[in-house]
């Protein structure tokens, strides 16, 4: 054991790949499974990135062209089958207006607080389907430095080992699995510290998505209230 750790020492080669090829099995299984994490990481923060700033350019043309109409029918027939969240939301509030008014007499009062309800539905089915991957952003974020940190006290476990079996406690005996150790926590912030910034800004990203979603719902709701109000 002794020899193998002092390879990295004597050499003078703490590379990252020559301390990721002389740690042992577990801190190996601890590296492998922090990478492979900030891969997905950076493959979501990437994918929901564009996901959601698409949503918003979108959002921006559906509601202009909806501030525009005249006719919400006409509109809806337009929108009506879009995967837009806002349009979902508009969708759900014609067909809930369409049942509540299709037989006589209308209850008003009823009519709006359905009406409501199946708005705000949707959007906190967009919300939760739209958010649904930030949980694994949220668990990278809290884990990986811990997980890290398994493996910085496993390799420093290791170098103890070494130096009882060894009676040497020499800078060549306890330097290499201390960097390896070391090594491991530095990959668990790797994978951890992108996860956080990116979930607290997805985060907020999407409230405010969610906000606007509610404020075109409020509008759209006052409208189908005017409708009713004219229609008695």
């Amino acid at each position: 054991m002794l020899d193998q750790l002092s390879v990295g020492a004597t050499t003078g080669n703490f590379s990252p790949f020559m301390l990721f090829m002389e740690a042992d099995i577990v801190v190996k299984a601890v590296m492998i499974g922090l990478l492979l994490a900030s891969v997905w990481t950076w493959t979501i923060i990437v994918s929901f990135g564009m996901n959601i700033g698409q949503i918003s350019r979108k959002s921006d043309k559906f509601e202009r062209a909806f501030a525009r109409t005249e006719n919400i029918d006409r509109f809806f027939e337009e929108y009506g089958q879009s995967t837009l969240p806002s349009a979902k939301v508009l969708a759900s509030g014609v067909k809930e207006w369409r049942r509540s008014t299709s037989k006589g007499p209308v209850d008003r009062e009823g009519t709006r607080q359905r009406l409501a309800t199946a708005m705000n539905t949707t959007i906190a089915d967009e919300v939760d389907r739209i958010a649904d991957r930030l949980n694994f952003l949220a668990t990278v974020g809290s884990v990986a430095p811990f997980v890290g940190l398994f493996g910085t006290v496993w390799g420093i476990m290791r170098s103890f080992s070494a130096i009882a079996a060894e009676q040497n406690s020499s800078l060549a005996v306890v330097a290499p699995g201390i960097a390896e150790a070391l090594f491991a926590t530095a990959i668990g912030l790797f994978a951890a510290i992108p996860a956080v910034i990116a979930y607290n800004r997805f985060s907020h990203r999407l409230n405010k998505l969610e906000a606007r979603m509610v404020r075109f719902a409020d509008g759209f709701h006052a409208t189908l209230s005017r409708e009713l109000e004219l229609g008695d």
